[in-house]
């Protein structure tokens, strides 16, 4: 449990993939005031090149056309949470994930990614999963859709550590991903 009068909000970072290869499709990660900021994300010509590539859900046109470039993901999470750490549902794969991303400019992680559950000292192994679980069916969200990761996140940090003021959880669409967004 976050410490008695912590009433930060931790950063939630989610990322969906394709189901081959770890192809990024989509990102979602929380703002310090509980938005929720999230976007499709445009393929690197070079993911493209492997035929074991899956886009998941998604089409290349549907991807390229609403999505915003790996480059212009990697600022924007720059612009939020420089040397922060920031809590997954799946660690492994969201690490495997944005190194993707990462790896495509050369550029070394600036996030470090730790279990959300890990937050939570006074939970027995295995109750902040089942919580995770029974919260998706409640709300009516799907599990691994980076969005609804995130906001189950963000609502079972809130059952769990009540001084959290709920936020004002307006999605991010994706198109204010220029660094003019107002949340500085």
């Amino acid at each position: 449990m976050p410490p008695t009068g912590d009433t930060s909000i931790p950063g939630f970072i989610a990322v969906e993939t394709g189901d081959d290869g770890g192809l990024p499709l989509a990102i979602a990660w929380t703002l310090p005031d509980g938005r929720v900021k999230h976007t499709l994300i445009q393929p690197d010509d070079d993911w493209l090149d492997d035929e074991l590539i899956s886009l998941g859900e998604y089409s290349l046109e549907e991807l390229n056309s609403m999505g915003v470039s790996p480059l212009d993901v990697i600022r924007e999470l720059e612009n939020d949470h420089f040397s922060a750490t920031l809590y997954t549902a799946g660690v492994g794969d969201d690490e495997a994930a944005l190194s993707r991303l990462f790896d495509t400019y050369g550029l070394d992680p600036f996030v470090e990614l730790a279990p959300a559950e890990s937050l939570y000292d006074d939970l027995a192994p295995g109750d902040w999963s089942r919580a995770r679980g029974e919260l998706f069916g409640e709300l009516g969200l799907e599990p691994l859709r980076p969005e609804h990761e995130v906001a189950v996140m963000l609502n079972l940090h809130q059952r769990l550590a009540p001084d959290v003021a709920p936020p004002e959880a307006t999605p991010f669409d994706g198109r204010l991903l220029d660094g003019d967004d107002g949340d500085d």
